[in-house]
């Protein structure tokens, strides 16, 4: 079944899935006036160019000081301060480092829950915003879970209990919509379109004109049935080995089940956090490096191949399993197993991580070393962050990410973590950059679990109040300037204390430079040489900017 035959079908049962979008308030272009600084961009030529050698420069910030991915007019003075600070960078378009795959957040049932609690238009906007690479962020890689998770209204599988033919396995647990009475948090609270769900959400965001992601699925726990030593229905405890096969099966019914609502999965973590099952307080399950290995090489790998969706060959071209799913810190003891053992490398693409404990991720440089040394020990397998988030401050959703920030990995400041550790898992061999929930409401609800997030969006539920935090700002700073298939290039200049950056070449020959400046005071001023011309622009403290160029060429 195609994707716009199931898009027509849930259109005619539902009445809400059309190709109209209201984009007249969309402001994320709007060029305003700077609240405190300033930022110019000049273009110097050394010698006459031809006109293949000369670029069309557009500048965009988010700020501290409120801007958020704002279109910095070439026009707009020049701080006349003298203490700005010059940095030069040279961007080498011809060395080209790994390919992007794409960056965005997670389709989760919570997020389809808040979509489901606001008018269409509402919704539709939102969808717009996110996935739209003209209109909004462009979100190109994407997750979403198999059976429930932390953040679903509740436990839920695919198939009846003890069902060991899974002759009752069906996906219509994430289609079915909702009743209001799944949790006391959703309890109360009017639903706009009870039959929106997952699944919906999915085939909705995919109708968004330009919308192009990638979808990761990942397990965060068998049916309990298979388990042994849970704490809770589907909480911590370890799969059987003698579901391993049964559980294989399952696992590839769910990618097939979801192609044939017109949903193509790209990748599958067998499990999410392995490590993560002794204590967990919602969803989860245990498998150690050893366990994962022996799963993936005896079961999961062979019923995926058997079954057409992964290709030995060629394991871009297919279904790419990643391994781990867990905090980047210990990655590669939990890798090594698998990819030093010839049958069961064969079956994985390659690593997916996250950033917990976050606030330990400074002090460790962000990991830096621990990437190198996977990419170094394995080159030809892919690096994907797969989760990262934050706890919500409910009454400060917006001023949290500029300040020191508690949850209960510590104390950290959400934003400079997040550019500081996006921007240097890029330098350091990653392909993809996802965050967990998409949206979440502004209480980081539901989940049933009292863990409560923020999001790129969130939603009040009663109020619909639609508030867009700066994280979707700063994820728009990659997603929608470094599109699938770029390339991180080469980008050489001089270690300045607060001051980090990447660059990419996109298959259409622009080039997006990112660079954040944590510094509270410190204006700087980037000269950025390529080829014979500089192109000069200042940077605001706290402050990330996304310098886009093209080519003249390709612009006309």
């Amino acid at each position: 079944m195609k994707l716009s035959d199931n898009i027509e079908s849930w259109n005619a049962n539902n009445g809400k899935i059309n190709n109209q979008y209201d984009f007249k308030n969309f402001d994320m272009l709007t060029v305003k006036s700077l609240a405190l600084l300033v930022v110019s961009v000049v273009f110097v030529s050394c010698s006459p160019k031809s006109v293949n050698q000369d670029y069309i420069i557009e500048v965009y910030q988010t700020s501290q000081a409120g801007d958020n991915l704002k279109l910095i007019a070439s026009d707009e003075a020049k701080t006349t301060s003298t203490e700005v600070k010059k940095v030069s960078l040279e961007l080498l378009p011809n060395e080209e480092f790994q390919k992007y795959y794409g960056f965005g957040a997670s389709f989760t049932e919570s997020s389809a829950w808040n979509l489901a609690t606001i008018p269409v238009e509402s919704r539709k906007k939102v969808l717009t915003k996110l996935f739209s690479p003209t209109e909004g962020a462009g979100f190109t890689l994407t997750r979403t879970h198999i059976n429930s998770s932390d953040y679903s209204n509740s436990h839920y599988t695919y198939i009846e209990d003890d069902d060991e033919d899974l002759s009752t396995f069906s996906i219509y647990e994430d289609m079915k919509g909702f009743t209001g009475e799944e949790n006391d948090q959703v309890r109360g609270i009017e639903l706009i379109e009870p039959s929106y769900d997952l699944i919906p959400m999915i085939l909705e965001a995919s109708s968004i004109p330009g919308a192009d992601f990638k979808i990761i699925a990942s397990a965060w726990s068998p049916p309990s049935w298979m388990k042994t030593g849970e704490t809770a229905k589907m909480t911590n405890g370890t799969l059987l080995p003698q579901y391993y096969g049964l559980w294989a099966t399952y696992l590839s019914k769910y990618v097939s089940a979801y192609a044939e609502n017109g949903i193509d999965i790209w990748g599958i973590t067998p499990q999410n956090e392995p490590l993560h099952y002794h204590d967990a307080a919602w969803d989860s399950n245990g498998f150690t490096p050893e366990q994962g290995r022996d799963f993936l090489r005896d079961h999961l790998g062979p019923q995926l191949v058997k079954d057409g969706h992964l290709i030995l060959d060629d394991l871009d071209s297919g279904l790419h399993v990643l391994l781990y799913d867990h905090n980047k810190s210990t990655m590669i003891d939990y890798v090594t197993p698998t990819y030093q053992d010839p049958e069961a490398s064969k079956y994985a693409w390659g690593t997916a991580f996250h950033w917990y404990a976050n606030s330990e991720l400074k002090e460790n440089n962000f990991y830096a070393n621990e990437l190198d040394k996977l990419h170094a020990a394995w080159p030809d397998k892919g690096i994907i962050h797969s989760e990262s988030s934050i706890d919500i401050d409910a009454n400060d959703p917006i001023g949290q990410y500029w300040r020191k920030s508690t949850d209960y990995a510590g104390t950290f400041v959400p934003f400079e973590t997040y550019a500081y550790d996006i921007i240097t898992d890029l330098n350091h061999g990653t392909q993809g950059y996802v965050e967990w929930c998409s949206i979440l409401s502004s209480k980081g609800q539901p989940n049933p679990y009292d863990n409560f997030n923020s999001a790129p969006v969130l939603i009040n539920p009663v109020t619909d109040e639609v508030i867009y935090t700066p994280l979707y700002y700063l994820i728009s700073h990659f997603s929608k300037f470094i599109r699938p298939d770029a390339r991180r290039i080469g980008l050489k200049g001089e270690e300045v204390k607060g001051l980090i950056y990447t660059a990419a070449k996109n298959t259409d020959g622009s080039i997006a430079v990112v660079a954040y400046n944590n510094n509270n005071d410190e204006v700087y001023e980037l000269s950025i040489l390529l080829e014979a011309n500089t192109y000069t622009m200042q940077i605001a403290p706290k402050a990330i900017q996304t310098i886009h160029l093209q080519s003249k060429v390709t612009k006309g």
